[in-house]
């Protein structure tokens, strides 16, 4: 893991280790599956192993890592039934976030997720995974917190947690990030018309595409792996 220039270090070394390993694993740094060598991990961070160990609990709580007895911790590594369990359920609890949101969108609200995706746009022209994932997420939740419904935009947030390691593979192909762009302009075009069955059925559409392609990662890594 290579840590990154950043303009100012975060007010405390837990936070500071948090960020380091959420861009690193929303980047594609670390893979789903990859153990977090700890010593190596803090002498490179410069911290000592008491905030990484914070961190590291957090980021369990996510379900961004894994801890394994006599193995310690690595990136969660999910199956594809996992995965596409996780998006059914994103799906059906998405659509009524969308559908509750369609309905209390202001103009202001829209030039807000407009603005949000040109961010998303610069990201993917750059090829900057990290950043793109970040502005992806901020999109997206942007429009489930229009929702009114703390409670259920929690929910999701936690379903996302879950396969955030997964976003890296999918953002790291040119044709689906810009397909990605696509989708998100289509979203965006419904909630302008306050239509609310055409955007949920853009993000059923979106997480479709997502998933597929995910797909074909396990596929290749499979044959790519004789052990599975």
């Amino acid at each position: 893991m290579t840590v990154g220039k950043r303009p100012r270090r975060p007010p405390t070394a837990q936070q500071f280790v948090l960020e380091e390993i959420r861009r690193a694993i929303t980047s594609g740094e670390l893979r789903p599956g990859d153990p977090i060598r700890q010593d190596a991990l803090a002498e490179e961070l410069g911290v000592s192993r008491v905030p990484l160990r914070e961190a590291l609990k957090i980021l369990e709580g996510e379900g961004l890592v894994t801890y394994q007895v006599h193995r310690g911790y690595g990136v969660v590594s999910l199956s594809m039934a996992d995965l596409r369990e996780v998006y059914l359920i994103r799906e059906i609890l998405e659509a009524e976030a969308v559908r509750r949101a369609v309905g209390e969108v202001t103009d202001a609200d829209v030039e807000r997720l407009e603005d949000i995706q040109r961010g998303v746009e610069r990201a993917a022209d750059a090829g900057d995974v990290a950043e793109m994932a970040a502005a992806n997420r901020l999109l997206h939740f942007t429009l489930f917190e229009c929702s009114g419904m703390p409670r259920l935009v929690r929910h999701i947030r936690l379903l996302w947690e879950a396969t955030e390691a997964y976003r890296s593979l999918y953002y790291s192909d040119h044709e689906n990030r810009q397909l990605v762009n696509h989708e998100h302009r289509a979203v965006l075009a419904a909630l302008r018309d306050r239509d609310a069955d055409k955007a949920i059925a853009s993000l059923d559409e979106h997480r479709a595409h997502a998933v597929s392609a995910l797909e074909l990662v396990f596929a290749e890594e499979t044959a790519a792996d004789p052990r599975q």
